[in-house]
């Protein structure tokens, strides 16, 4: 936490023109290169975004902003630009593999909703020159901007070559491999909830709790691991609660989002299958499972922000294998779910794997995925 506290302060000296001569500015290694970059402004249009803005990492490196979407989806760089899709966290980001086609045909890993971006030096390239988010016209915009800050010029060419801007695209490279390796440390990825302490024996789980985390690895009663587990034993650590595959699991359209985002009423998000890619059929609808890490505090819910409430995230899996006339009802809008914006390629045979769950189960799921929060985020909780 030293070096983040440092490097902090070192923004807010840049940011005030404290700090201005060659000669006085840090020697950097690329964390902290990364680090300085992922919280700085300048990286968008009109200096108004970081990454951080984003993925914020008092909120669970998540958007914790509010906006005309209920922040179901990000405004832009630009003050009046909204996303289509929900701004993942960028908590344990780091485990998903690079984007491939694994043996057995199935799509895994990869960075975004729809893995469009290979691993994250890749992801860390998007946000800003696309129009809607940070805005940069160009990466030699960008880099042309970058090389005039006294502190990059002199960081960039002692970690990365002396000539590194003479090639905008190898610049802008060095830029994003430096935000990837900040994205890599233990910041983004500390590993201290009440479930890692639970399984080091630092922390006792409640009863209900307890019961949660029972009915969250049970083949019998939901299978919720079927998708949120990527080591092979339930009390293994390091886990991330995903096995970073691609499921549609028929979410509805974010109706309230798309009326305001300037997105066509008759568009379709075909998740994977917009992956540049994927040109296979049978993939429109899927998206990348994400992971649970924190995901009690970084709501609102699924790709497109639909839900509000991680409760209401049980409820519209248990729809799936309840016949009960309740539970055909979405609490938030207290009318049926919603049809699926795709709907082929649902995963049945997963959804419909386990009996109708009563309240009593479906508030212990909830009370088990609060204990997968960071320590620094329990505060958070409600």
């Amino acid at each position: 936490m030293k070096c983040f506290i440092y490097l902090l302060s070192l923004s807010t000296l840049l940011s005030t023109g404290t700090i201005a001569a060659d000669t006085e500015q840090p020697l950097l290694n690329k964390v902290q290169l990364g680090q300085q970059l992922f919280f700085d402004t300048r990286l968008s249009a009109n200096r108004s975004q970081s990454c951080a803005t984003c993925h914020a990492p008092q909120a669970g490196f998540a958007d914790p902003r509010q906006n005309d979407a209920n922040g179901a989806v990000s405004l832009g760089d630009d003050g009046h630009s909204l996303g289509n899709r929900n701004a993942p966290t960028a908590s344990y980001a780091m485990f998903s593999p690079d984007f491939q086609l694994t043996e057995e045909g199935v799509y895994k890993g990869g960075q975004f909703h729809d893995g469009r971006a290979k691993n994250l030096q890749a992801q860390a390239g998007g946000p800003p020159t696309n129009p809607i988010e940070m805005g940069m016209p160009s990466t030699a915009a960008l880099m042309a901007r970058l090389q005039k800050i006294p502190l990059y010029r002199k960081n960039f060419t002692a970690l990365y070559g002396a000539d590194i801007f003479a090639q905008p695209d190898a610049a802008y490279n060095a830029m994003t491999d430096s935000i990837a390796a900040f994205e890599r440390t233990e910041e983004f990825a500390p590993f201290d909830s009440k479930y890692d302490r639970f399984l080091r024996g630092e922390y006792k789980l409640t009863p209900q709790e307890d019961l949660g985390r029972t009915l969250f690895f049970s083949q019998q009663f939901t299978n919720c691991n079927q998708c949120h587990q990527l080591k092979a034993s339930p009390r293994a650590e390091g886990e991330t609660f995903s096995n970073y595959e691609y499921h549609n699991i028929g979410v509805p359209i974010n109706q309230q989002a798309r009326a305001i985002n300037g997105v066509s009423p008759d568009f379709i998000d075909q998740g994977l299958l917009d992956n540049p890619a994927v040109s296979d059929p049978a993939q429109a609808g899927k998206f990348k499972v994400p992971t649970l890490r924190n995901v009690a505090v970084t709501g609102p819910y699924m790709h497109n922000g639909v839900f509000k409430d991680l409760r209401t995230v049980v409820l519209f899996y248990n729809k799936y294998n309840s016949r009960s006339p309740v539970r055909q009802i979405n609490p938030e809008t207290e009318q049926p779910w919603a049809a699926p914006e795709v709907q082929q390629n649902i995963s049945l045979k997963e959804l419909e794997s386990g009996p109708a769950l009563a309240d009593q189960r479906i508030d212990a799921l909830v009370a088990f995925m609060k204990t997968l929060t960071d320590k620094r985020y329990e505060a958070l909780l409600d």
